[in-house]
């Protein structure tokens, strides 16, 4: 490889999942010469984004790095693409609870109170779900909180099993409501329901993620630059360690220098951080914007469990199940009055097919039985929050990897939980629940591994995202959340990211 030498920029955005498309989007028209570096490249339109062998057992997107745990070493769910991780989650997007920014108790401990309420990102909310074309419907969730505005559209309908399902938890004294989900669904819409939403790559551009919803309009504008397979491997400051002049990237195999005015670094969770540490100076040993010591640490990931409600006599045959979630229980114990610690969200997983069960039943088992099981049940996702802890840690690997050890909190009232969904399910009519916890090999919601704050002692960031220690670096995605709560994170970055954007936008690029 040779060095490089390259233009500068007046601000450099590291990642083009949520975070750095938003912050981007919000940039796109302000006479700022911006440049979005992604590692990965745009994700192929083919006939294998929809087939269920390539993306669950062939693990065609999937990357091959190999991650460790201690003496485990792992595949990681990780996809690097232009949209990030929304390219393959399942258009989930919920507002967090207007509680979940203050201290909640739970059973394991305490869950922080958030440097900003949930009235600062309320408006952003908004913006983002206008952005994205959130389909839901205001009103029925007991937890919702406060709303400037409507959903800016309707809820996608219920397929008829669904249908039933909802009123049959409705029976029991529970409040469904429609999931809030961004796919460009109704009159004139792409989406066709095609069965494979959730976890697939969309072949036909109907899922709002962020390369369609945020980066496609970003680059509308001519001062705004994308450049693919461009790896980071570094930033590097000045001499005063104040300043980050530039980032090392590997592009296409040649390494060069990128220099910039602003930096905003959105790599997701578990890649910020370690990059950060990569970066480590005589100035800044433990990484950059690390005084404090909490970058790599309080990794969160949700303690998330699959549920496969089976009805033997009855086969689903339905295609877009997403559209159904209860939080009665997210909380307390609905049963109780609502006393007791939290317990969670239950939500719809997209339809399970017989490829996605075969990598996790037995072996023995044969293909026609986890045929007959995909066929025959309704699928659930029940989610609690994880509790930031310390030393639950992402670091540097003496491979050139990345270490992730992760101290697992809240797990019996997770597990509880998912016994009190698994009774509510037979309660509506399904008399076998079968159950499979997600493990850190799938580190979808992965965050708070750079948490913002009001205290440069305890956090790396401001309540803007700014790096303490430095006068020019943003951390924005889902790194700087100080808690998990227990919905889907990507609003609540978009929304973040927004609010970010316009700030750089308004006060620091005037």
């Amino acid at each position: 490889m040779t060095g490089v030498a390259q233009t500068s920029y007046d601000v450099v955005i590291i990642g083009s999942g949520v975070g750095g498309g938003a912050v981007a989007l919000q940039l796109a028209d302000s006479g700022a010469r911006v440049l979005i570096l992604e590692r990965g490249p745009v994700l192929p339109r083919e006939p294998q984004n929809w087939d269920p062998e390539a993306v669950f057992c062939d693990l065609r997107y999937r990357s091959d790095e190999t991650w460790t745990s201690g003496a485990q070493r792992f595949r990681p769910g990780q996809y690097y693409y232009v949209g990030g991780h929304t390219k393959f989650y399942g258009a989930a997007m919920f507002r967090f609870r207007e509680r979940n920014f203050e201290e909640n108790v739970h059973e394991d401990g305490i869950s922080p109170a958030w440097p900003i309420a949930y009235g600062d990102l309320e408006p952003w909310y908004t913006q983002a779900e206008r952005l994205f074309g959130v389909r839901g419907t205001a009103g029925l969730d007991p937890t919702e909180p406060p709303r400037s505005a409507p959903y800016p559209h309707p809820a996608v309908p219920h397929e008829p099993l669904i249908a039933e399902l909802e009123a049959s938890l409705k029976a029991q004294g529970l409040h469904p409501f429609p999931m809030p989900a961004a796919i460009d669904f109704g009159a004139g819409g792409r989406c066709v329901r095609c069965g494979t939403c959730d976890a697939f790559p969309c072949r036909i551009d109907a899922k709002g993620d962020a390369e369609m919803c945020l980066i496609q309009p970003a680059l509308r504008q001519p001062d705004v630059e994308l450049r693919t397979e461009a790896k980071v491997e570094r930033l590097l400051t000045d001499d005063t360690g104040r300043r980050i002049v530039a980032v090392e990237v590997i592009e296409k195999g040649v390494k060069r220098e990128i220099g910039g005015e602003l930096f905003v670094l959105s790599a997701g969770a578990i890649n910020s951080a370690v990059l950060l540490q990569r970066s480590r100076t005589t100035r800044h040993p433990r990484g950059l914007a690390n005084s404090s010591d909490v970058v790599g640490r309080h990794y969160m990931g949700h303690n998330c469990t699959g549920l496969m409600a089976l009805h033997p006599l009855r086969r689903n045959d339905t295609k877009f199940p997403k559209t159904l979630s209860v939080n009665d229980h997210y909380f307390g114990d609905a049963d109780d009055g609502g006393e007791g610690p939290p317990l969670g969200n239950l939500q719809l997983l997209g339809k399970i097919g017989e490829p996605m069960l075969r990598g996790v039943m037995p072996s023995w088992m044969p293909r026609r039985a986890s045929r007959w099981m995909a066929e025959h049940s309704v699928d659930w996702y029940v989610m609690s929050e994880d509790l930031p802890h310390r030393d639950s840690t992402v670091r540097p690997n003496a491979e050139g990897g990345i270490e992730l050890n992760w101290k697992r909190t809240n797990m019996n009232a997770h597990r509880r939980w998912v016994d009190k969904a698994s009774r509510i399910l037979k309660r509506a009519g399904y008399p076998l629940v079968l159950t499979k916890p997600f493990m850190m090999e799938a580190p979808s919601h992965q965050c708070g591994t750079v948490r913002f704050g009001a205290d440069p002692a305890t956090s790396a960031l401001d309540p803007m995202c700014k790096a303490w220690d430095h006068d020019n670096l943003y951390v924005v995605d889902a790194s700087f959340f100080p808690s998990s709560a227990a919905v889907n994170p990507a609003l609540t970055i978009a929304a973040q990211a927004l609010r970010v954007g316009r700030h750089l936008r308004s006060e620091v690029l005037r």
